[in-house]
């Protein structure tokens, strides 16, 4: 019982230590949702951390995310992901390397959807990787967004069905997951360009038609909404990231860069109070 507990206080402390935006909505789903929420967040942020990493060579990234997606596909998840990041270990943060932790402390009778969603989002992004996250059109970003984000929709849809049997519109929830994920792209485009020499824009698109990409995933974000029922954790958990997302855009729209930490607080207050 002691190493379950000091295992649910580590994944505690590393979501808050990684995540602002979805530490705080996830802190008020109910117990179940909640580890199972935060157990697929971990594990996400796990194979993001390799795709986004800086000091990886492209090769290798594509290698250890492919790796990943086999893996989870077994039965045998813990020694082989060991073996896999042991040679890495002095690159790759500590929510990367202890993955194996994070699929623990998802409930079981959840645990296989959270890793064949990690699995499937690891596949994909090892493609991107290889592609060198060249989008020419608007199906290309489609696809991307899908690949890191649409997916996550899909299986969050899944975990409010075992959770509470909430049913929610999978296509919507797709949507729901690019919305946030194009919010993503705008707010980080010009680093992204500079640092790591990738745009996430399809050719020829400028901010305009990236400004009109994610308000239409958002409206569908917030058709997803209607779905979930009020005065719920789940409705308040969803809310939030969408309310962050539709107001970091209101701001990029306006020419700011981002939001202030004073401005993600009072957005998160009012979305709490409604």
């Amino acid at each position: 019982m002691k190493e379950v507990n000091k295992l649910h206080q580590d994944a505690t402390e590393i979501l808050k230590a990684t995540s602002r935006t979805f530490f705080i909505p996830i802190s008020y789903l109910a117990p179940g949702a909640k580890e199972a929420v935060s157990s697929a967040y971990l594990c996400m942020r796990a194979i993001d951390e390799i795709e986004d990493h800086p000091a990886l060579d492209s090769e290798l990234k594509s290698e250890l995310l492919h790796a990943v997606s086999r893996i989870l596909q077994t039965s045998s998840i813990d020694q082989p992901l060991e073996e896999l990041f042991a040679p890495h270990k002095d690159q790759l943060p500590e929510v990367t390397v202890r993955l194996a932790d994070w699929i623990k402390v998802c409930p079981a009778s959840i645990r296989k959807c959270v890793v064949e969603a990690t699995a499937e989002m690891a596949q994909g992004m090892g493609d991107w990787v290889e592609k060198n996250w060249h989008i020419e059109d608007e199906q290309d970003l489609d696809d991307y967004t899908y690949c890191v984000a649409g997916a996550v929709g899909v299986m969050l849809s899944d975990i409010w069905k075992w959770h509470d049997g909430t049913e929610t519109d999978k296509q919507l929830a797709i949507a729901y997951g690019r919305g946030l994920q194009s919010v993503n792209i705008l707010r980080n485009y010009k680093e992204d360009q500079a640092e790591r020499g990738v745009s996430f824009f399809p050719s020829g698109w400028g901010l305009e038609e990236m400004f009109s990409y994610a308000r239409r995933n958002l409206a569908m974000g917030d058709q997803y909404l209607e779905d979930i029922p009020e005065n719920t954790t789940v409705r308040s958990f969803c809310k939030i990231p969408l309310a962050l997302a539709h107001s970091t855009l209101d701001a990029l729209v306006a020419g700011k860069e981002k939001m202030s930490r004073a401005e993600v607080t009072e957005v998160v207050s009012r979305t709490v109070e409604e």
